[in-house]
């Protein structure tokens, strides 16, 4: 076997495999017929000498002659993504597209700001978003499905999904994201200044286990596990919870931006939390491809003051939020029943 028996069509359909899990799903993806993506794969197993699937159950799996090739094939799409833009670089950046991931707060926050701003810079750039959180957003960017990610990391934290492909990224820190503790109005740990075991025999309201590795480590730091009750990743909905006495929870300033905080709802900054940063991530191979350099100066470029950590020194119980939950009166305690 040399170069010449693999051709790009053939890795096309690999990634494709690999990325809908079947064969079907795959010629329907790339526009083709089953039976004539099931005759190519046979005509390059032939040429290669290894087989490039394999039966399992009902379906297909990639052989490890296959995985190889849908691995290469992220490589060869960049590319040809490269050359491409190179291309369009000539031409001033009039062309290409930018697909971009990012996590649900930058939903309503970063990511318009971003479109927005890349539409009216480059116009001819095609622009598509998609919703997902750091980990997923990685995959897909390594996979090739997109090409620009906007996520999030914490210092020192032991599941941060960018430490295992460092070497492939190219990051730029957009800004540090301050993370703040929603309580109830009424709660007795509501001070100017706080440390967070203090909340140790509170019920929690976390995020999915995927995305809570934040407040597991900063309470085993602060020499507590947190009793977590409620589960959700949406922002309004931990306050709603919190509003009605269900627990407290932790929130980045970001996502507070972007939500009204109830009456009954009280925000501030305690000990022993610490903050996240914000990126605009991409590969390595990727960052010569204009139209995704592009997509990179401007999501560095981004105005981003209204989210910008506040300094411990300094820290108000929320800049945007300052007066969320205050009264000038004693508040009133709300009944519940048992």
């Amino acid at each position: 076997m040399d170069a010449a028996d693999l051709d790009l069509h053939t890795l096309r359909i690999m990634r494709a495999i690999a990325d809908t899990g079947s064969i079907s799903a795959a010629a329907s993806a790339l526009g083709y017929s089953q039976p004539a993506i099931s005759q190519h794969l046979g005509r390059a197993s032939d040429r290669i000498g290894l087989p490039l699937v394999a039966r399992a159950g009902r379906g297909v799996r990639l052989t490890d002659a296959g995985a190889v090739l849908a691995k290469h094939a992220v490589t060869v799409h960049s590319a040809l993504q490269a050359a491409h833009g190179d291309l369009a670089d000539l031409a001033g950046v009039r062309a290409g597209a930018v697909r971009v991931a990012a996590f649900p707060t930058a939903s309503a926050t970063i990511v318009p700001r971003l479109l927005g701003a890349m539409a009216e810079a480059y116009p001819g750039v095609q622009l598509s978003y998609v919703e997902a959180e750091p980990p997923e957003a990685l995959a897909q960017l390594r996979d090739g499905r997109v090409d620009l990610a906007i996520t999030f990391r914490y210092p020192d934290d032991w599941s941060d999904p960018h430490a295992r492909i460092a070497d492939e990224l190219t990051m730029s820190t957009l800004f540090d994201d301050d993370i703040m503790l929603a309580i109830p109005v009424e709660h007795p740990g509501r001070h100017e200044r706080t440390h967070l075991n203090e909340f140790a025999d509170d019920e929690w309201i976390a995020g999915c286990p995927l995305c809570r590795g934040n407040l597991l480590q900063a309470c085993q730091n602060s020499g507590f596990q947190p009793r977590i009750a409620h589960e959700t990743d949406n922002a309004a909905a931990v306050l709603g919870l919190v509003d009605n006495h269900l627990g407290v929870a932790l929130l980045p300033r970001l996502a507070l931006s972007s939500v009204t905080v109830p009456d009954g709802v009280h925000i501030q900054s305690v000990d022993g939390l610490t903050y996240r940063s914000v990126h605009a991530v991409t590969l390595r191979s990727a960052v010569h491809v204009p139209a995704v350099a592009a997509a990179m100066r401007v999501a560095a470029e981004l105005e981003t003051a209204q989210w910008q950590r506040v300094e411990p020194e300094h820290h108000p119980a929320s800049p945007s939020v300052a007066t969320a939950g205050a009264s000038t009166a004693p508040p009133k305690r709300r009944s519940r029943e048992a």
